[in-house]
């Protein structure tokens, strides 16, 4: 069969297909997306407008806040439209925008999650000589490589999609246009394009999990020799990090190491990494973070205080 294409549009199916239950969740999704832009603003006005953007670990924590902020706008604001109105259709070049970005910013945010977990790693295993490794200039040097590879990433999966046939079923069984719901309906034997998906973006969260936990691991044995003091502390921050890796990437793994076609809960396991984490992840950070809540105190404290000066 020829790879041709007959739609111009998709039509969502949605979380659950009940009105009602749409309804409610309108307003829930909203509730979510506020809390996600008023936490990841937070910190990073806390972070920018302190010393502490000086520090590799918040440095790289800005970036992260940003990226959830910019992912979630490419689809929550969508996904809450579509739950309030009485069609839920995308065009087909907006659909094939939303994938490309989604997995765009998605792929920097696992590659700023890899960098965050390689600085408390040297922080920990060689602290003499951190701010020696971990300078300005090679903190920028990961954030670039971080959207290098995530671009490349979705550059793949975008091309892959693109000369894919779709010439009759145009209702995605999603909130969202992902690469999975979209080769459902394909008009053509998807075994190849299957691997190459799993490939592409299954293998690669798995690969890039097994590093985060050895890491980990690694930090943990190093531990031994640090202080009580240095050692709670450590924890501290590294139990943060690995809360943020868990509720991002066991989500993730579901979803992309599964073949497209199986009969699993995509749309509502998705729901975790593309609103819960990112409306999570300013709780984390700030609440079990006594650095980033001295921060925030003396930062909207001089706020106030110019404000009615």
């Amino acid at each position: 069969m020829d790879n041709q294409n007959n739609v111009t549009e998709f039509v969502f199916m949605g979380l659950w297909g009940n009105k009602q239950m749409e309804l409610l969740f309108f307003f829930l999704f909203l509730f979510c997306y506020l809390a996600i832009l008023m936490g990841n603003f937070i910190i990073l006005l806390t972070i920018t407008c302190s010393h502490l953007i000086g520090q590799p670990m918040y440095y790289f924590l800005c970036h992260l806040s940003l990226m959830d902020l910019c992912y979630t706008s490419t689809v929550v604001p969508r996904l809450i439209r579509d739950l309030g109105s009485a069609r839920q259709n995308i065009s087909y070049n907006n659909c094939m925008t939303q994938l490309f970005t989604a997995h765009l910013l998605a792929g920097v945010e696992i590659f700023i999650l890899v960098s965050m977990a390689l600085d408390r790693y040297i922080a920990i295993v060689k602290p003499l000589h951190y701010m020696v490794i971990m300078n300005r200039q090679r903190c920028s040097m990961l954030i670039f490589m971080a959207w290098g590879v995530g671009f490349w990433h979705s550059v793949a999966l975008l091309l892959m999609v693109l000369n894919l046939p779709f010439c009759g079923p145009n209702q995605i069984d999603h909130y969202l246009c992902d690469v999975k719901p979209l080769l459902k309906l394909v008009c053509k034997d998807i075994y190849v394009v299957n691997i190459l998906m799993i490939a592409n973006s299954g293998m690669v969260v798995v690969a890039v999990f097994l590093v985060l936990v050895a890491s980990y691991i690694l930090i943990l044995y190093n531990l031994r020799t640090c202080s009580s003091l240095g050692r709670r502390k450590a924890l501290s921050t590294c139990s943060s990090h690995v809360m943020v890796v868990i509720l991002f990437f066991v989500p993730c793994i579901y979803i992309y190491v599964l073949p497209a076609g199986s009969g699993n809960k995509d749309k509502e396991i998705s729901v975790f990494y593309t609103v819960i984490a990112p409306m999570l992840n300013p709780l984390i950070y700030t609440l079990r973070n006594m650095e980033m809540r001295i921060a925030m105190w003396k930062v909207w404290s001089k706020m106030a205080h110019s404000k009615f000066r």
